[in-house]
This record gives structure tokens, sequence and C-alpha cells, in this order.
């Protein structure tokens, strides 16, 4: 079949596995996500609209568009390239596809291109995406690393979109730690964008897996990382932004995810700083939920009920195990110097006689001592008892 170019463009052969070869022809001519021929495939099939495209049969606006890239499109040639460069094609219905990716309606992916040997499902069943900001800081930097290791040390996956900054730390951190990470990208599986992490690319590749959209080749365009960012998101079972501005390719993964129906989180950094200034709006809006380590992001995407982050609690002060009238004596006895029973007594508003039994117990335990200027505190008292910033008192009455 030619165009009206007169250029040649080889139709699907009917082999059985139309369906396929269909979807990879299309994911050279179309966008990711487009919901008008989305829509069309749920309607029909993917031979079908790649049969009308091809004789000029599709009256839909925009779709029509498409009919320009028609000389680019050989399925087979792009199957034998992802072949040779160990890449595979995943699409719904295979072995491997994620459900997850059903949630998307119209704008689930026509097929994906995976370059990795494990398994897409069972790498991404639980999985976490760890975003942020491509001009990143030391802080966020190092956040993501210990987040993506912690994570990947308890099992998880960890899934990002290989850019600099935030991304790269996720993706080294899972590495790091031995752990699973996948890689979303904009562009060609094939294709190390940036240029910089083609050595991080190969690792991804040998230990997890990079996923996309688009066929051999392909180049990024502002379009496709907008959705690659959705991916991410569909993915994942849920989103934490480490760093980004108020408007932002993570902001925009957060959002998807929230479309998604998927927990959203947001690690607070410096009130100063811009980079966090996304993740506080996601906060204050009640759209994420704050995290700081591993353990709360599995409390929130993990089983309930059943993957609790530990509770955080300041030191124990043995001083609170006391009786009242016990720790309120304590208190009385002043950080410096010694005090005697009679302004104890005033003090606290004990009987005088009850607080030498006081005093007596206190005293066996460690928290008093006597002196000659009455009563001070112990060993145990001392160590338990700083003085307030300022305070110079001392003697007793």
């Amino acid at each position: 079949m030619t165009t009206e170019a007169g250029e040649e463009v080889r139709a699907t052969p009917d082999t059985g596995d139309e369906e396929r070869l269909a979807r990879v022809a299309l994911s050279r001519v179309v966008e990711p996500g487009d919901e008008r021929v989305g829509r069309l495939v749920a309607e029909s099939s993917a031979a079908e609209v790649w049969s009308a495209l091809l004789a000029k049969d599709l009256q839909v606006t925009g779709v029509d568009g498409y009919q320009l890239r028609l000389p680019e499109a050989d399925p087979h040639r792009d199957l034998e390239r992802a072949a040779a460069a160990g890449i595979r094609v995943l699409v719904p219905g295979d072995d491997g596809w994620p459900d997850r990716l059903d949630g998307f309606g119209v704008k689930a992916p026509l097929l994906l291109w995976v370059r990795g040997e494990p398994g897409l499902d069972a790498l991404t069943d639980r999985s976490v995406a760890v975003v942020g900001a491509r001009a990143a800081t030391d802080y966020g930097e190092y956040v993501a690393a210990e987040l993506a290791a912690d994570l990947a040390d308890r099992g998880w996956t960890v899934v990002s979109g290989g850019a600099y900054g935030i991304d790269a730390r996720a993706h080294r951190g899972a590495l790091a730690a031995r752990g699973s990470t996948v890689a979303v990208l904009a562009c060609g599986v094939d294709v190390a964008y940036p240029r910089g992490h083609e050595t991080l690319f190969a690792e991804i590749a040998r230990r997890g897996l990079i996923v996309g959209e688009l066929p051999p080749g392909c180049t990024p365009t502002r379009f496709r990382f907008l959705e690659r960012n959705r991916m991410i998101a569909g993915l994942t079972a849920g989103v934490v932004v480490v760093e980004a501005a108020v408007r932002s390719g993570a902001a925009n993964t957060a959002r998807w995810a929230e479309r998604l129906g998927r927990p959203v989180m947001a690690v607070p950094g410096p009130v100063t700083s811009s980079m966090s200034a996304g993740c506080h709006v996601l906060l204050r809006s009640h759209t994420a939920e704050c995290v700081t380590d591993a353990a709360e992001v599995i409390e929130v995407v993990g089983r309930i009920g059943a993957d609790l982050a530990p509770v955080r609690r300041g030191d124990i002060d043995p001083r609170e195990a006391l009786p009242p009238e016990p720790r309120t004596v304590l208190e009385a006895v002043p950080a410096r110097g010694s005090c005697t029973p009679d302004r104890l007594a005033r003090l606290t508003g004990v009987d005088p006689r009850r607080l030498l039994g006081i005093l007596g117990e206190l005293e066996s335990d460690g928290w008093v001592d006597r002196d000659e200027g009455g009563w001070c505190l112990g060993e145990l008292g001392r160590a338990r008892r700083r003085p307030p910033a300022g305070d110079t008192s001392g003697g007793g009455a």
C-alpha cells in the first residue's frame, strides 16, 4: 500500500497476531495517552483503527493528522530493532501486563516497551514512585536516596522517571540497597536521555526494568514527559514527592495519582526552599500525606492494619513514673545547690512530716541527697534534669 506521496507503507499482515502488530504500528504513529485513539481502540480494536488509518478512513478531528506519520511506521522493523536491543513488547492481556493500568480508561497505554528481564507486573506489584525536582537541593537528594534505599530494603520496588536530581537519587538509592527499580522514560527505552545517565540506565536494565510507550529511537518532548508522569503514577501503589516547585513535573505526577485514587505523599522541607514549596502546597491542600521515612510510606501504601509505622516518641523520662506528690517534691528541689525541708514544704504545699517520708524514698532511689544546706539533687536527679537557660539560682532558703 502507498501513501499519496507515493511512499510505501507495509500494512499489518494476517499473521494471527494482528492486534499486537497493530499496536506496535500505532505506537510509532500515535502520541502516548491519546484519548481519541484510545476510545476508538476500546470501541473496536487496534487492528481496525490501524487499518482505518492506512485506508484514510478515519473522520475524527485530530486523528487524521496522524496519517502524516504513516511512512515512519513499520512494526516488523521496530520489533526487529527491539529484539536486537533486548527489548520486549507487552500488550494488554499478556502475562506480565500490570492490571493497575486498566484504571486509565481511554488513556490506557496501547502497549509497553520493556527493557530488562523481570516481569513488570511482579516487579511493580509492591512499588512506590519517588519523584521530585531536577534542580534538587542536597537535602532533597539525601532524602530521596535514603528513602529509596530503605524502601528497597523492605522489599518495595522504587519507580521514577530517570531524570537528573531526585529521580536519579531514587534509582541509585534502590540499586545501592541491592533492590529493584523501574525507570519510566519519555522516549524509546533504548535512548539514554539524559545522556549523562547512560551508565545508570544500563544498570537499571540489568537489575530492574526500563519502561516506555514509545518505540525504539524515539526522542522526548515536553508533552511526552507529561504522559510519562501519568505512567509513573499508574504503575505504582502510591507516589512520594520529595522536592518540587509549585508548578513541576512531580506535582503533575501527584495529580495523576490523585485522579487514579492512588495515595499521594510528600516530604516536608525548609519553608525557605522554593524546591519544597510544591510539597507544602500538597500538604496544606490535604492532597498528600506527610511522610518522613520508608516506614511511614509503607504504612500509607501497605496492608491496612499490618504495615503500621512505629509511633515516634521522645525519650522516656523516669520521673513520669513517679506518683504525683513525689514528682512535685522532686521538681521543687533546685537544679543547683540545696533547699531546706521547710522551704520545700512551702514550695510544694506538702505536710512537713509527709515531706520527710517522701524525701527519704527519693533518696533511696538516687533522686536526691542530703548536704549541710538541706536537700539537693542526687546522681539520678542530676542526670535527668538540666537547669533552664539563665538559671543561676543555688543556695538554700
